[in-house]
């Protein structure tokens, strides 16, 4: 084995391992928008697993006469805290898509370790470079899986921060299409003008916060909501109802009679889950988390809700 190739070797296992610091502190920052527990341990193992392979690639680099690291860990927490800081700023997917092009990052420099320790003859380090390459590839699936949920509308394996969602909220104004017409609009502002007595003394009621209970607001709100998409569909604004819908099914406040399950309420937790993966359209598996997440949380429905929309995911990237 030439002294190039030892040097190249430990070129490329240092930088996995600062690579991996990295993911280490990322995967820490991670478990605070896990969605569920099942995702939050997850997590909390990947962080550990990464851990371990750090020490891993430590101890292979001494083996092959290279000096252990004094402040690698601490140039990953920094490399991990600017991300994270960054990501604030970025919409959600942005900050998926710096985690896949880590992980991909990863997954490559693995695959080259494996080619330069095989021409080197160092079975150790092939062994170590199969060990990284089958924990990337898992965690690069993961993360495409989770990608997926939120092109197909989530809610995926993690939450976003509030300013991640607020910054996608920007980007989503920003780039609607105008398809509108003036004459649409000014139907649209009449509907609500005109919108019934029904609703004008719920929102009434609204304006005066301080004589209503928390509950009755939140009541009023919700039946505001279904009464604004039913007026505005039927007086034709279909794109203000469809709006009105889909922040009705994202904030959980639909009636059991609009989820896609028939005598959702009347469910125990086995059929709850059976008829949630009968469900194949990722819209209807949305409602039903929302609704659970609001009403009786059910951790082993949300849980299967949740793992029935990342298959649906997978089939849709081709992952399975």
């Amino acid at each position: 084995m030439s002294t190039r190739d030892i040097t190249t070797l430990l070129a490329q296992l240092r930088a996995v391992r600062d690579l991996t610091n990295t993911e280490i502190q990322v995967a820490e920052t991670r478990i605070a928008q896990a969605r569920t527990e099942a995702v939050r341990r997850e997590l909390s193992e990947n962080a550990d697993n990464a851990r371990a392979r750090a020490e891993a690639i430590e101890s292979a680099i001494r083996e092959l006469g290279g000096v252990p690291a004094l402040i690698g860990p601490f140039i990953g927490r920094a490399a991990a805290a600017v991300k994270t800081m960054g990501e604030q700023a970025q919409p959600f997917d942005e900050a998926l898509l710096g985690d896949l092009n880590l992980e991909h990052q990863l997954l490559d420099r693995a695959r080259y370790i494996k080619a330069l320790a095989t021409t080197a003859q160092r079975t150790d380090v092939v062994a170590l470079a199969e060990r990284l390459i089958t924990a990337h590839s898992a965690t690069v699936t993961w993360l495409t899986t989770v990608l997926a949920e939120e092109a197909l509308g989530g809610p995926a394996a993690l939450r976003r921060t509030p300013l991640q969602a607020a910054s996608g909220t920007i980007v989503k104004l920003a780039t609607i299409p105008v398809t509108w017409s003036a004459r649409g609009l000014d139907r649209a502002l009449d509907t609500f003008r005109s919108t019934p007595p029904a609703l004008s003394e719920l929102l009434a009621r609204g304006a005066r916060v301080g004589d209503v209970a928390v509950k009755t607001l939140t009541a009023s709100r919700d039946a505001a909501l279904e009464t604004a998409e039913q007026v505005t569909r039927r007086e034709g604004a279909d794109g203000t109802a469809d709006a009105l819908h889909s922040f009705r099914t994202a904030t959980g406040v639909l009636e059991s009679r609009e989820l896609p399950i028939g005598d959702y309420d009347d469910l125990n937790v086995s059929q709850a889950v059976a008829a949630i993966k009968e469900l194949t359209d990722p819209a209807d598996v949305r409602a039903v988390i929302a609704y659970e997440e609001t009403n009786k949380n059910r951790h082993g429905v949300v849980s299967a809700a949740q793992t029935r929309l990342a298959a649906i995911a997978q089939d849709v990237t081709g992952l399975n």
